[in-house]
């Protein structure tokens, strides 16, 4: 007697429709509001040091419909926010970092380019500081947190423009 289930034979690619050529990214919006196809990506600034979290970091964040710039330290970041080459549309940075800014100093650079800048820290350590050196309508994540809890805080911040709690500090 077969364990298959009657009703599921079909293939795989009996399953899969046509391929479209400028594919929806569930959760982004384009600049006008409307949906975003792959060639209007949003890139998000990530500031992380240790490899690892940084490679998952980077990996989340392009399943979820994002392109990715990875700075190891907050000088470098800001130069790069700075310089305008690029339109950031979100900052997810650590806390602790390498050189002599930290994550807390990296966001308030960025509100300073621009004010209402999306912010998502990850930290493992400091998330009892966030009240007073967060900036406001920021997102903080606890390490270890699974991928798409980031993709979420970030979608969020880029969608609704407020998360569901902040600094008030």
């Amino acid at each position: 007697m077969s364990s298959r289930i009657p009703w599921v034979q079909s293939s795989l690619l009996d399953l899969l429709e046509p391929l479209d050529p400028f594919p929806r990214i569930v959760g982004c919006k384009g600049r006008g509001g409307e949906q975003a196809t792959m060639g209007d990506l949003p890139t998000i600034l990530v500031i992380e040091d240790d490899d690892l979290v940084q490679g998952m970091v980077e990996e989340a964040l392009t399943e979820g419909g994002f392109e990715v710039a990875i700075a190891a330290t907050g000088e470098e970041a800001i130069t790069l926010l700075k310089g305008k080459q690029t339109e950031y549309r979100a900052l997810v940075t650590d806390i602790n970092l390498l050189g002599r800014l930290d994550g807390w100093a990296v966001a308030r650079a960025a509100r300073e380019i621009e004010p209402e800048f999306p912010v998502v820290y990850m930290t493992g350590a400091a998330a009892n500081e966030w009240g007073s050196k967060g900036v406001p309508n920021s997102i903080l994540l606890n390490k270890p947190f699974a991928p798409a809890q980031l993709v979420t805080a970030v979608s969020q911040l880029l969608n609704a423009g407020s998360p569901p709690t902040a600094p008030t500090g």
